[in-house]
């Protein structure tokens, strides 16, 4: 899927010749216009039948830096919010973002060298503070801070109009997933995934544990990219769904469970009582 998206993004500058990595064709050439195409744009703010498509935090960051607000902004941002609002606001970050998928590569090769990493060297909720850091420091410079070193763009805008913008962060992202904590970005530092985890707390697609086939092998704990203590109310018998905005919704989870036991269902099934818990 992460692959597939990237491919989406690119598909137009391919299809009308326009070339990728900021490499044109010749300009001698009368080729059509990528923007004249059903879909074109980035993962920043894109176009679809005509219709602007924006990432809202994005939105956020231009409504802070330039002190103002359009309505037509928020009509961009709207079907991104709903389409997340409902699923699962991180599954941008499990099935879209690029960065997870060349930390996938990262986080395989740290294996096979056998490096050891911490599990979480930062608070998972850091990234909710660094997200309102970024919208306040967008407000004070007058820019969209993120933007300008978001690693997002050093793969998807790199890959479509050859930018650099965010490479360097890109880089250290790696380097800190190959030796100092498993998806420390991802997990803790991102301002975009604590966006995310926000809206997720109201999404409708959540990982619910069948306890009666679950046989505590931590197994789910084990595989979790986003953060294995969110798994502990369902493990612990608290809850029958994870609920924590920090789900990804990736499956990875679901997929390690060798009994079953975790499955994906719509809805917020209610909290089981004490008597159910215990």
């Amino acid at each position: 899927m992460q692959a597939g998206a990237l491919a989406l993004f690119a598909a137009p500058l391919v299809a009308t010749s326009w070339g990728l990595l900021g490499i044109g064709s010749n300009p001698e050439d009368t080729l059509p216009t990528p923007a004249e195409l059903p879909f074109f744009g980035t993962l920043s703010s894109s176009t679809v039948l005509g219709a602007e498509v924006i990432d809202p935090f994005a939105m956020l960051e231009a409504i802070a830096a330039a002190k103002t607000f359009e309505p037509e902004w928020l009509l961009a941002a709207l079907p991104v919010l709903i389409v997340y609002g409902l699923v699962r606001g991180r599954a941008f970050c499990g099935w879209v973002c690029p960065v997870n998928l060349l930390l996938e590569g990262v986080d395989a090769l740290r294996r096979k060298l056998g490096i050891e990493v911490r599990e979480a060297p930062v608070p998972r909720r850091a990234k909710l503070w660094i997200a309102l850091s970024v919208l306040a420091l967008s407000a004070l410079a007058g820019i969209p801070i993120f933007e300008s070193f978001s690693p997002i763009s050093a793969v998807n805008k790199g890959l479509l109009i050859g930018s650099v913008a965010g490479a360097w962060t890109l880089l250290a992202i790696a380097v800190a997933e190959l030796f100092w904590g498993r998806r420390v970005w991802c997990r803790s530092l991102c301002p975009l995934g604590g966006f995310y985890e926000a809206l997720g707390r109201v999404g409708q697609l959540n990982v619910r544990l069948d306890r009666k086939a679950c046989v505590h092998c931590d197994a789910c704990s084990k595989a979790c990219l986003a953060d294995p203590a969110i798994l502990e109310p369902v493990l612990a018998g608290r809850d029958v769904v994870v609920r924590a905005g920090d789900c990804m919704a990736c499956g990875a989870c679901v997929d390690a469970c060798p009994t079953r036991a975790l499955s994906f269902a719509l809805g917020r099934a209610p909290k089981p009582g004490r008597e159910e818990a215990g």
